[in-house]
């Protein structure tokens, strides 16, 4: 005779479905339990009321029975296909992460459904809190229309629009025609899915008379804030009315092919940071903390927001879910705004960022190193960095940064064939 012990927990994390027993106490743990371990509750509790019914389907990640049919269970469970059961189980891990996995998720669930009931002019429906990034992530005071929001795209049949608003972050006085934000900005108009340019100007000179800046087919807009921050690049402005932004440093060199090439990516993957400059962090374990690396190798977890195109949406997430903390911490070093950015992208959407076509020698000039605005003239620059890491990951709870080797360059790109076939036939001059 031989006696086989089953571990609980590997038989709960092996099985597709787990009978969550009749029972308040014991039932609400079994339950729980069955979510987190992606098991799918099989419930048989005649009018149980499933935690936060009033906004989550539970029948996409449960099967619910009725407890005077007991023995029809096991036809019911075997008739379930491989894909619906799949589609379960997906769906326990979405549900449990976004609203069961700690204490302060379900508190700040709670309070959110409250909200929605006072507030219904502006709740969240259905499809934001049952499918990703969830409720939680979702701000109704951004729009009340599923369509607005970046994830919601493919479900809707829908697609972003196809015109781009330009956001440059200028530090430096504007001198002369010859700089290079003048050239970017010429470069970045002649794009035909620009609608517009935002030049933020951040710098302690005054700002620049009208026609000292170039003459372009796009409207220009300058905006000066009231406090020159570097968290102001994220700012939802008004202004801003297309989907896509594409962010850009003054200093950036970007051609008219490498911003459009860079937006037909986007398009496609519009929840995402598509652009050029990559990063990578790393855990340094001799020093237990995370690490931030700009090395060039295959693998990359951050597209910088000096040349990136992401979603508006992420300029309200970013102004308004982030904690002031961070935020000021962001402005008093004038520095990590890019990483936070990609911090909040990734921890919402679960994916890497998408990096585009890789120069010869991407140029980041960082200014002139004696410019007293510049910082990256600071030696303390890089230090800040790693530190800024770790605050970040400190505040989120986890790593949310996932690395990524996938590159997208052009059909054609550096093939050994006529030029006049290649649709962006400049980006492999560069």
């Amino acid at each position: 005779m031989c006696l086989f012990r089953i571990d609980y927990q590997e038989l709960l994390h092996n099985s597709s479905f787990c009978l969550v027993p009749r029972g308040r106490r014991l039932g609400s743990f079994r339950f729980l339990e069955a979510l987190q371990a992606a098991c799918i509750p099989v419930l048989l509790s005649n009018g149980w009321e499933l935690p936060f019914s009033e906004i989550i389907d539970w029948s996409k990640a449960a099967i619910i029975g009725d407890e005077r049919l007991l023995l029809q269970i096991p036809s019911i469970t075997r008739s379930v296909d491989h894909d619906k059961i799949l589609a379960l189980r997906q769906q326990t891990q979405f549900l449990w992460d976004a609203y069961f996995s700690s204490v302060a998720k379900i508190v700040l669930t709670t309070l959110e459904i409250i909200q929605d009931r006072i507030s219904s002019h502006i709740s969240r429906n259905k499809l934001m809190w049952n499918s990703l990034p969830g409720g939680l992530y979702i701000l109704p005071q951004f729009s009340t229309s599923s369509a607005e929001f970046p994830f919601y795209y493919s479900v809707l049949g829908k697609s972003p629009s196809q015109e781009f608003t330009a956001v440059i972050q200028a530090v430096t006085p504007l001198q002369s025609q010859s700089q290079p934000i003048v050239k970017l900005i010429i470069a970045v108009a002649k794009s035909k899915y620009c609608a517009q340019i935002i030049v933020l100007w951040n710098c302690d000179k005054p700002l620049p008379l009208k026609n000292k800046w170039p003459s372009t087919a796009v409207p220009i807009t300058v905006i000066e804030g009231e406090k020159k921050t570097m968290s102001g690049r994220f700012f939802p402005y008004d202004v801003i009315l297309t989907d896509a932004v594409l962010s850009l440093d003054e200093d950036t060199v970007l051609s008219t092919n490498e911003v459009d090439f860079a937006f037909f990516v986007w398009h496609s993957f519009p929840d995402r940071i598509v652009g050029y400059p990559a990063r990578s962090h790393y855990w340094d374990g001799s020093k237990g903390r995370w690490g931030y690396t700009s090395k060039w190798t295959n693998e990359y977890s951050m597209v910088l927001t000096g040349a990136a195109f992401y979603h508006r949406y992420y300029h309200y997430l970013y102004t308004y879910y982030l904690p002031a903390s961070l935020l000021s911490m962001v402005d008093q070093m004038a520095n990590c705004e890019d990483i936070l950015m990609n911090f909040l992208v990734s921890a919402v959407t679960k994916l890497p960022p998408i990096k585009v076509t890789q120069k010869k020698q991407y140029k980041e000039t960082m200014m002139q190193q004696g410019s007293k605005t510049s910082r990256w003239a600071d030696p303390d620059h890089f230090a800040q960095r790693q530190a800024c890491m770790n605050s970040f990951s400190s505040w989120f709870g986890f790593m949310p940064l996932l690395h990524s080797q996938m590159r997208l360059d052009p059909v054609l790109f550096k093939d050994q064939v006529s030029i006049l076939r290649k649709k962006y036939r400049d980006i492999e001059k560069l």
